[in-house]
């Protein structure tokens, strides 16, 4: 028996994520910024904005 498409799960990954855990702020601080994470405190990483493009 087969599951109605609408059933079926897709990747967890492929949908958008608003909350991105440290790793990945790091990575994005770095990539925009300049981001130095030697020097920056253990807390209180700056906000990155993390936003959904609309297409269409």
């Amino acid at each position: 028996m087969s599951l109605d498409a609408s059933l079926k799960t897709k990747g967890n990954l492929t949908q958008h994520r608003n909350v991105l855990n440290r790793a990945e702020r790091i990575d994005k601080l770095k990539a925009t910024k300049g981001f130095d994470p030697s020097k920056a405190p253990v807390v209180g990483l700056p906000k990155t904005a993390n936003r959904k493009t609309a297409v269409g």
